[in-house]
């Protein structure tokens, strides 16, 4: 093995164009580090890193032990999937391996001594989401500061951008590990949410930037004025390159509110997923700041997203009929929030009948997983404690399962037959805590049952 590292990747190389001053630790994987030479750097102890596993797919990893001490990984994974780990120090076989057909897929290794060690995730069967945590001794390393990003790199004339106000970096106070998000059902935007929730979670004469794959600087000036930002920029960002590039990068981590239009979510993890943008996205959060997004934005808050690449959009009626339904796909996290561990997102929600869509979804993932689900022109604001507060005209609904609910057929080519699943609506106003899932809104237990016409139990499930 090699210890001395290339930077191959271009967002990696993106990633270290700003100050030592605005460190980050790694939340995300950033493709590609298929080998050690690529591996993924920035692994902070005890921080969770989300990663995807696909057909061919080697994840490598490098972290520094700062003095002799336990090593202790785990890999968690969906069910259905069987992912193992090694660990390896600079040189020669593997020191410690995970390689059962447990999930998670943890175990420990005394480190003998300070030194550079490497961790490589394969698959044995399956493929999907993985949330790695790795404790090991770590020196303590400074903060993201939230400043000190230097001057704006200049901008490649293939990048479309807008902005209203100041060009510089307004240079502003958050507190770390304060992040907050703010998820939007889509169709008209909610004044109070960014009024009412973000300005005063990152006060005044700060930088807003929005990001969209297509479209116009409708948000400019609307932000501009329910912020009072010292900016607010738009970002045309429909490549990769473009992803990847230094300013687009500078643009993203300077700010302290990241806003994602609505559009397609699929078009966006294809053309920003494992890019500068995903990690400068992350950066905001982590310092602090305000992450969210309205439709397609939202979808990519979730722990679990879904996302139709490739297929026409799942529709509640088809669904139903068959667990395994050619329509219903799913990428792992593209932003961690902590606070949305184990989420699910949908938007439109009453408007478009996707209460069996959000459920079935459901059905796809471990019983721990919850689903938040915005009809359009409404809101909820959640912030690192996970309380979340309802905003807007319509309602959010949250799905989750309890001990009364069955699991009574959830078989691919079969419908679905899933009962008692919680589902608490919500209103303007109403709070609801992602963690603990307390709240004021109301509850009814709903049911599916894919071999009748009317296949929701109560029949108006809203």
């Amino acid at each position: 093995m090699n210890g001395n590292k290339t930077i191959l990747s271009v967002s990696l190389t993106a990633l270290f164009l700003i100050s030592t001053n605005s460190y980050a630790c790694l939340t995300s994987e950033i493709e590609s580090n298929d080998y050690e030479s690529t591996a993924n750097m920035d692994v902070c102890n005890n921080t969770t890193i989300a990663g995807n596993l696909s057909r061919n797919d080697i994840d490598w990893f490098e972290f520094q032990v700062s003095q002799a001490g336990t090593i202790d990984i785990s890999l968690d994974h969906h069910r259905r999937d069987d992912f193992d780990w090694y660990l390896y120090q600079s040189n020669g076989a593997a020191v410690a391996q995970g390689e059962s057909s447990n999930y998670p897929e943890t175990g420990s290794y005394q480190a003998p001594a300070a030194g550079t060690y490497y961790l490589k995730l394969t698959r044995y069967k399956g493929s999907g989401w993985y949330d790695l945590d790795i404790s090991f001794p770590e020196e303590n390393t400074p903060p993201p500061t939230g400043c000190d990003y230097g001057d704006r790199p200049s901008k490649p004339g293939s990048l479309k951008t807008y902005i209203v106000g100041s060009s510089n970096d307004s240079c502003a106070s958050l507190t770390q590990n304060n992040g907050a998000a703010l998820l939007m059902g889509g169709g008209s935007d909610v004044d109070a949410a960014f009024s009412n929730r973000v300005t005063p979670h990152i006060g005044s004469s700060n930088d807003v930037v929005v990001l969209r794959t297509s479209g116009t600087d409708a948000y400019n000036d609307y932000l501009l004025g329910l912020t009072n930002a010292d900016s607010v920029e738009t970002l045309i960002i429909d490549s990769r390159t473009k992803a990847n590039d230094a300013y687009v990068n500078w643009a993203i981590r300077s700010a302290e509110f990241v806003w994602i239009a609505g559009g397609d979510q699929s078009d966006y993890l294809n053309q920003w997923q494992g890019t500068s943008v995903q990690s400068a996205i992350q950066h905001v959060f982590d310092k602090g700041g305000v992450v969210g997004g309205t439709s397609a934005g939202m979808a990519l808050m979730a722990d679990s997203i879904y996302d139709p690449d490739g297929v026409s959009g799942a529709i509640s009626a088809e669904v139903v009929t068959d667990f395994c339904h050619d329509t219903l796909q799913f990428s792992s996290r593209f932003i961690s929030i902590p606070m949305l561990n184990n989420s699910l997102t949908d938007t439109h929600f009453q408007e478009r009948d996707r209460m069996g869509r959000a459920t079935v979804s459901l059905g796809h993932h471990s019983n721990n997983f919850f689903s938040i689900a915005a009809s359009e022109a409404t809101s909820i604001f959640i912030t690192s404690d996970g309380n979340g507060v309802v905003d807007g005209s319509g309602e959010v609904y949250v799905l989750r399962e309890t001990t009364q609910t069955q699991r009574q057929s959830l078989s691919c080519g079969q419908p679905v037959n899933y009962l008692n699943v919680l589902r608490t609506k919500l209103f303007s106003g109403d709070s609801y805590n992602v963690i603990t899932h307390d709240h004021n809104g109301s509850e009814i237990n709903i049911s599916i049952n894919g071999n009748n016409n009317n296949f929701y139990d109560p029949s108006n499930p809203y």
